[in-house]
């Protein structure tokens, strides 16, 4: 990809995750705006998930197209089944046949499971499911990375391996200007992380989410995206925009 059309497309993504700054009118160095987050623990989680992590078996989370999930029904070993969701959040089971799963938690597509096999087959079944790949948690890498672009959370995932997906830093990269833009509880949010920092283990390697969008600032460029970084106050503190 010629690198002017990288340029232009990190321009367009960077101006409109910043659009809510300018419609909202937040003051984006405002420290009253912020939230405070300087360890891992402390920074918040997307709306897609809950506070504990998606990839953690929490009930919050919603099972999704092409997930690949473990089925397994207490001592009827011909039962187990380990399944990817189709497009349309469908799977296919023994003695069950098409059911859908996506958008169900976990609790809830055990449950199901549970009740269709009582109905005619099996006396007080007990069922399990196991998420082993989050296929439909999706991170957009941007910016001065090898291979910009969607890439799936398949377990969890921290920052640094979500730039491996990307295939590393380009040489140009600001290791110090890396952005992760996320939504909170209906509001748009971004932290500013220094890659070298956490490689030496002077800073925690945060987690990422699905719908994460992480910017990765090219060394002496003048975008948009600088310009956000000089008006960020601290780094590893999720900000209000």
């Amino acid at each position: 990809m010629h690198k002017s059309t990288i340029r232009f497309g990190l321009g367009l993504v960077v101006l409109v995750l910043l659009s809510g700054c300018a419609s909202s009118g937040a003051n984006i160095n405002g420290r009253s705006k912020m939230s405070a987050a300087t360890t891992q623990k402390q920074l918040p989680p997307p709306d897609t998930t809950s506070s504990t992590g998606s990839y953690e078996g929490v009930s919050e989370y919603r099972i999704g197209p092409q997930d690949l999930i473990e089925i397994n029904v207490f001592q009827v070993a011909d039962l187990n089944r380990t399944v990817r969701l189709n497009s349309v959040g469908q799977i296919s089971l023994p003695l069950i046949g098409t059911l859908v799963a996506g958008g169900k938690t976990i609790q809830e597509l055990e449950a199901e499971i549970a009740r269709l096999l009582s109905a005619r087959f099996l006396q007080d079944p007990q069922v399990s499911v196991f998420v082993k790949e989050f296929a439909s948690q999706r991170v957009t890498m941007e910016g001065a990375v090898k291979s910009p672009g969607i890439y799936p959370l398949t377990g969890r995932t921290s920052l640094l391996q979500a730039i491996a997906l990307a295939q590393g830093l380009d040489p140009l990269a600001n290791k110090q200007g890396v952005v992760v833009f996320r939504r909170v509880e209906g509001k748009k949010m971004a932290a500013v992380f220094d890659i070298s920092a956490i490689r030496a283990g002077n800073a925690e390697d945060p987690q990422v989410y699905g719908d994460d969008v992480i910017v990765v600032d090219q060394s002496g460029s003048k975008s948009s995206l600088r310009t956000f970084l000089q008006t960020m106050p601290l780094l590893g503190l999720f900000v209000l925009l």
